[in-house]
């Protein structure tokens, strides 16, 4: 087990990220590919939810009651359906 001295813990993580920061800033390739990474990330996250997975119960209950005893009916007949 490795033990970190309270006040060296700060100065090493410190030189961790200087070393990640250093080699991120001479990078030319690496940049672009992060860059795409990146666009990737929000084209998945953000649009593909938006057009796929629209708020059902936003749209169809008025108020957070009636959410949750949809949700409580859904699951419980559910579950009481799959014991059968």
């Amino acid at each position: 087990m490795v033990k970190l001295n309270k006040p060296n813990f700060p100065i090493k993580l410190k030189k961790i990220f200087q070393f990640y920061l250093e080699g991120f800033k001479n990078m030319r390739v690496g940049k672009t590919l992060w860059g795409i990474i990146a666009i990737k990330f929000f084209l998945f996250f953000f649009i593909m939810k938006i057009l796929f997975f629209p708020n059902f119960l936003k749209e169809n209950f008025d108020n957070d009651t009636q959410r949750a005893n949809h949700i409580l009916n859904e699951l419980t007949t559910n579950l009481t359906k799959e014991s059968k």
